[in-house]
């Protein structure tokens, strides 16, 4: 694009073969004409297979170059592609292929059992089922590339990404967009410009760091946008605190896409082994998808400085942005609309609120548009006018300043009074020997709900009563005694994923068995 040299990811390999492209997470490399050409024979085995455009193909991967390279592909020749969330079990992985109708399942080694269910119970052709590894059933993922070209295919055609939602209340649901009518290497060029956003020009000395995987809307996007902007992403696995902070010092990296989870653990690693690595390359840490206690974040900008940024959004479409001078400003705020965006806040009757006054959020975005495959209903129910919702609670300040209460599913009515855990969890991941924390309401008699909160100890910590009392008094000091927790119970297995989305209805459904009138 004009001013900003070349953008979209083929046009860059064909000007620059050699420069860099990926590091996987074994630290193998590969250039952009590497991928280049990966990618064209994937999209040269996909057409072989009888695939045409709007058709439909899925994956359960690791972060790997595979990964990329098949969503680089559908991206080039037409397709909807699903990464699929690669916890989930066959039979829930068997109900996306069929709802989607998939034409193509690629899989790793690492997932075989399920993989295998997956398939039995989908009714895929099996012919169009591709292992990386070995999987009993699946052709190797060579049968699908070997021999193909290396040139682009004639009739490129611009493809997409298809997300499903998380499933959360109910199945879940695929966010489908129309196809773009534009060139494939239109789109690319374009797709990187709500980098700018965040400051995140093409070129200009960047590394993108990807942390989370890749079945994730954010995670994949930004992997695909750095590419796209000609920057060299570095890929994590199994993601720790120190891994990462190795791989920022060893690649230089500038900037990434992180959620709060991962900066609370790295806050718990030892001082000693947080000042081992230097960070001073980092530009722009953007994050997103789960609330960020404020102290956590205080630590993080002590830490690493004014170069981290905040936005909220969802798969569906978005949103607001907090550059880290107005978060510093407003602490706590999700921040303003994006330029292209418009973002309102409603009441129970879809009346537009005055600032100060909560309600749900829902939100625009100029030429973005979407529906629930296959899910009329879902569809509607999220709409108000031309306005959706993900069920998010918040309020605007005086000065247009968004804040987020909490999910509207998440929120607890004790006595009539609302109760907002993220609050609570907020103060109570301050204490130096929390790791994570989830707070719900369970049933009580008299007063409808009862605030529970569930605490994953750092490691090397064992529950007693005395940590139990220790944590008591750090947070009754903290709060107004009507957010405190009824009761405090002890885990060492938090049901999140590796993107930090926490699935609190895997801890508050036991207690709600035989119960009604929560909202799920």
């Amino acid at each position: 694009m004009e001013g900003l040299g070349t953008t979209g990811f083929w046009k860059i390999a064909e000007e620059d073969r050699d420069r860099l492209a990926i590091v996987d997470p074994d630290y193998q490399e590969i250039s952009f004409g590497g991928l280049y050409d990966l990618v064209n024979r994937i999209s040269h085995g996909l057409r072989a297979l009888g695939l045409e455009r709007g058709d439909h193909i899925a994956t359960t991967l690791p972060n790997s170059i595979e990964q990329v390279a098949l969503v680089m592909a559908a991206f080039q020749s037409g397709f909807y592609i699903t990464t699929i969330n690669w916890h989930l079990v066959g039979p829930e992985i068997a109900y996306i292929l069929g709802n989607a109708e998939s034409k193509v399942y690629v899989t790793s080694e690492r997932f075989a059992k399920e993989s295998r269910r997956a398939l039995e119970e989908s009714g895929l052709d099996p012919a169009h089922a591709f292992s990386i590894g070995e999987v009993e059933g699946f052709r190797p993922f060579s049968a699908l590339v070997d021999g193909q070209p290396a040139t682009r295919p004639d009739s490129l055609s611009a493809g997409s990404i298809m997300f499903y939602t998380s499933g959360t209340t109910g199945r879940p649901k695929g966010v489908r967009r129309a196809l773009d009518p534009r060139h494939p290497d239109e789109v690319a060029a374009a797709s990187g410009m709500l980098l700018l956003l965040f400051g995140v020009r093409p070129h200009d000395g960047h590394v993108e760091i990807t942390q989370a995987p890749t079945y994730h809307t954010a995670v994949n996007n930004w992997t695909t946008m750095a590419l796209n902007w000609g920057h060299p992403v570095v890929l994590m696995d199994k993601w720790t605190p120190e891994g990462a902070l190795e791989r920022i010092e060893r690649y230089k990296v500038t900037y990434s896409h992180m959620v709060p989870t991962m900066f609370n653990r790295m806050l718990n690693l030892p001082e000693e082994v947080r000042k081992r690595y230097d960070v001073s390359s980092l530009r722009c840490m953007i994050h997103a998808a789960a609330p960020c206690p404020i102290e956590t974040k205080w630590k993080m900008l002590d830490w690493w400085g004014d170069v981290i940024w905040e936005y909220y959004a969802a798969t569906e479409g978005g949103g607001t942005i907090a550059p880290p001078e107005e978060w510093r400003k407003y602490p706590g705020t999700v921040g303003r609309p994006w330029p292209t965006s418009e973002v309102i806040v409603v009441d129970e009757n879809g009346k537009e609120l005055p600032a100060g006054q909560s309600g749900t959020i829902y939100m625009k975005m100029a030429g973005n548009s979407f529906e629930y495959y296959k899910a009329e209903e879902k569809t509607k129910e999220s709409r108000l006018r031309d306005f959706f919702t993900v069920g998010d609670i918040g309020y605007f300040n005086d000065d247009g300043y968004l804040f987020l209460n909490d999910r509207a599913n998440d929120m607890i009515i004790a006595g009539g009074v609302n109760i907002y855990p993220q609050e609570i969890e907020g103060v109570i991941q301050q204490h130096p020997k929390v790791q994570d924390v989830a707070v719900f309401g369970i049933p009580n008699k008299d007063m409808g709900e009862e605030i529970k909160c569930v605490i994953e100890l750092v490691p090397g910590t064992e529950p007693s009563d005395a940590i139990r009392e220790d944590i008591v008094a750090f947070y009754q000091d903290k709060m107004a005694k009507q957010k405190w927790p009824h009761s405090l119970d002890f885990t060492d297995d938090m049901p999140r994923d590796p993107n930090g989305k926490l699935y609190k209805r895997k801890l508050r459904d036991p207690y709600w068995e035989g119960h009604s009138g929560k909202i799920v």
